[in-house]
């Protein structure tokens, strides 16, 4: 009894999906190989799985037969397009060759070389692009150079505006650190005058008596114990002046 026809259509059942898979695949690589041996034939065989692993046989290896396949599939209308592309292209290389060359040579012209095969017009034709080049070299710098001054102007007034501030911030603490030393001073000089002028009640007792004037030796009064004793009552205390 023969077996019965396979439907085909994707397996639902995930490992029935991956046995067959794997039946066939090995039967796919396996016939392959066979043909490339019995009939010598060329065979390029590419198998990816739905995992994204790669299987493939190449009789005479994968980059030589698919080389070989691109070269059979470029016809002949791609080639005369090709050709076409590779022309123009061939076109735009001389002509930016040339422009290249007509660059170099008017640099060097520019340059006071190779003055020689030119003609008057085209002397004066480059004294007119000098004299032009020279004039707008000489504007841009006269630009750049106004922007300096500028910008330097601003940087000055920047910095004015910092002295400035600095000068009225030390003048206002040397304001401050002088009223302070100043109040120091009074502070000291009020301390010294009244330890100055502090006196002792018996000293004020003096200072408020009337002064007096005194002329000669003070009249001197002994005392009876002061006197000395002498025989016949007399004395050698002179009182007064001796003039």
């Amino acid at each position: 009894m023969g077996r019965g026809r396979v439907e085909l259509k994707r397996i639902e059942n995930k490992i029935n999906r991956q046995v067959t898979f794997s039946k066939r695949r090995n039967g796919l690589l396996k016939k392959a190989y066979e043909l490339s041996v019995l009939c010598d034939a060329e065979v390029g065989l590419i198998i990816f799985s739905s995992r994204g692993k790669l299987y493939e046989f190449g009789s005479a290896g994968m980059s030589k037969t698919l080389e070989r396949y691109q070269r059979c599939c470029y016809t002949p209308q791609d080639a005369n397009i090709a050709d076409r592309e590779t022309q123009g292209w061939y076109q735009e290389v001389s002509k930016l060759k040339a422009k290249y060359e007509s660059l170099q040579r008017s640099q060097r012209h520019l340059l006071g070389e190779d003055l020689g095969p030119l003609s008057v017009k085209e002397l004066q034709q480059l004294e007119k692009q000098l004299e032009m080049a020279l004039c707008q070299a000489r504007q841009r710098k006269t630009q750049i150079m106004i922007e300096q001054m500028e910008e330097l102007r601003k940087k000055e007034r920047h910095l004015g505006d910092i002295n400035k501030q600095l000068k009225n911030k030390l003048e206002a603490e040397g304001a401050g650190s002088f009223r302070n030393i100043q109040s120091s001073w009074e502070s000291e000089s009020h301390v010294v005058a009244n330890n100055s002028f502090s006196l002792h009640p018996s000293q004020s007792a003096v200072m408020d008596c009337e002064p007096t004037l005194q002329i000669g030796y003070p009249q001197f009064v002994p005392s009876e114990a002061a006197i000395p004793r002498t025989v016949a009552g007399e004395s050698n205390f002179i009182q007064g002046w001796v003039l």
